[in-house]
């Protein structure tokens, strides 16, 4: 088999598997060589060496013996290990403490510690956040990127956090001549107090506009401090000038910030701002099969019972931290008692996560939130009053209690002050139609569907 021939086989596998799954898993394989009756490829990373191993080895050697290979069997080896004898098994992903990289934040620089777990190669990625990711590798490659800052926004435990940190460890390990800082808004507001409270405001400022990257993380919070928000946009504006990368996170868009100035929030939204989107069901199963690779590196002989990650994946959709807290446990358990972690095992345990996944949203949550959003009275939404201004979020109310309930166009309409299934139909058909005309529309339905289901 030649570097040819895999590229022929890989063809066939886009065709397979579909582009997606091919982008994320396939293309970033290598032809190593074939081994007597075993095909090696070289994977980029552990995890995308175990995955491909465990769900595309069959895909993977059909196509091979469909063209003409001899192949019964796939093994991954990572790349920096490639010119070593190959392994007997597929590579396992080792423990994330065990990973810890060796670059040492920038010493003189007074930002927030890196937490070794947050890596790109820890970083599970799918649909929702395959954007988000790519933008990040971009700028942790160092070259020039066309989009400067980056912003990230997205609910919590979306993986926000985790990506600005993998930029900084990648930065530092592959140019550590450069000078990242890293650190949370809050931090960057007290460091700002600390330097007026001792006069010493220069010294700031020469620190700050030094850098080469700066990541700020939940930028939501200097939102309503003025002197703040003034220094970070002079901050901002001078190491744009200078050519330097920004990278912002926040729990929502720029436009969706209340109390943040204008000319901030349109600086925010000059380069490139993307959605983490929540996990769905194919993201978070791989989320949890990758943290069972790890305790599994730790203990060998864990056991999971078939079914028992899928049912986890589907009933815990709220975010990526309680899905790799409900598996810790299950982890520790295991651990501790002994024994297979089967279905009824897994419920017992995690009984307490699986009862608060199971919480349905009502109606009433659905106003308020909306209320809250759009600053009314829960009495405007049963009222009678048709100005645009409270009839808008009545009908976004209505469209959300359709859309995130299983409530009836009558139930609904008897909860908004006893109005005909009629009117209810016809304020959902609104939205929805606004949605596709109005960007604002949108991005509010996005945004309250995102806080709702949180």
């Amino acid at each position: 088999m030649t570097n040819d021939t895999w590229g022929a086989v890989s063809d066939q596998i886009r065709k397979s598997v579909g582009n997606n799954n091919y982008t994320a898993w396939i293309e970033p394989l290598g032809f190593e060589r074939l081994d007597g009756s075993v095909l090696r490829l070289v994977a980029p990373t552990n995890f995308i060496g175990s995955w491909v191993t465990q769900n595309y080895s069959d895909v993977i050697l059909r196509h091979c013996i469909a063209a003409g290979v001899r192949a019964d069997r796939l093994e991954c080896i990572v790349a920096n290990t490639a010119a070593a004898p190959a392994p007997k098994a597929a590579v396992t992903p080792a423990p994330v403490a065990a990973r810890k990289p060796a670059v040492a934040v920038n010493a003189d620089l007074p930002g927030a510690a890196l937490d070794p777990r947050f890596t790109f190669d820890a970083f599970v990625v799918g649909k929702p956040n395959e954007l988000a990711h790519a933008s990040a590798r971009r700028v942790a490659a160092g070259n020039a990127v066309g989009f400067n800052p980056l912003f990230l926004y997205g609910g919590v435990g979306l993986g926000k956090t985790h990506l600005m940190q993998a930029i900084a460890w990648e930065l530092q390990a592959s140019q550590p001549h450069l000078r990242v800082l890293y650190l949370s808004a809050e931090q960057f507001m007290y460091r700002f107090i600390q330097a007026l409270r001792e006069k010493d405001t220069i010294s700031f400022k020469q620190l700050f506009r030094s850098v080469d990257v700066l990541m700020v993380d939940d930028v939501q919070f200097i939102a309503g401090k003025e002197s703040t928000q003034d220094e970070f946009f002079h901050t901002f504006n001078a190491l744009i000038d200078q050519g330097k990368q920004i990278v912002i996170s926040a729990d929502r868009s720029p436009a969706d910030i209340t109390d943040l100035e204008e000319r901030i929030r349109s600086r925010l939204q000059s380069g490139l701002v993307v959605d983490l989107h929540p996990a769905d069901f194919e993201l978070r199963l791989g989320v949890l099969q990758h943290k069972m690779a790890q305790f599994r590196a730790q203990n060998p002989d864990l056991a999971v019972a078939p079914g028992v990650l899928e049912f986890l994946a589907d009933r815990i959709s709220s975010n990526i931290r309680v899905l790799e807290g409900a598996v810790t446990r299950l982890f520790a358990f295991s651990t501790l008692v002994g024994g297979e972690i089967t279905l009824d095992r897994a419920q017992d345990c995690l009984a307490d996560i699986l009862r608060a996944s199971e919480r349905k949203l009502t109606i009433d949550e659905i106003m308020k939130k909306v209320c809250e959003h759009y600053n009314l009275r829960m009495s405007d939404m049963v009222s009678a009053r048709r100005t645009r201004s409270i009839a808008r979020p009545r009908q976004m109310a209505m469209y959300l209690a359709k859309k995130l309930t299983p409530r009836s166009y009558p139930e609904i309409g008897r909860k908004f002050g006893g109005r005909d299934h009629t009117t209810v139909l016809h304020g959902v058909r609104k939205i929805e139609e606004l949605i596709t005309q109005d960007s604002q529309v949108a991005e509010d339905a996005l945004l309250l569907e995102r806080k709702l289901e949180s």
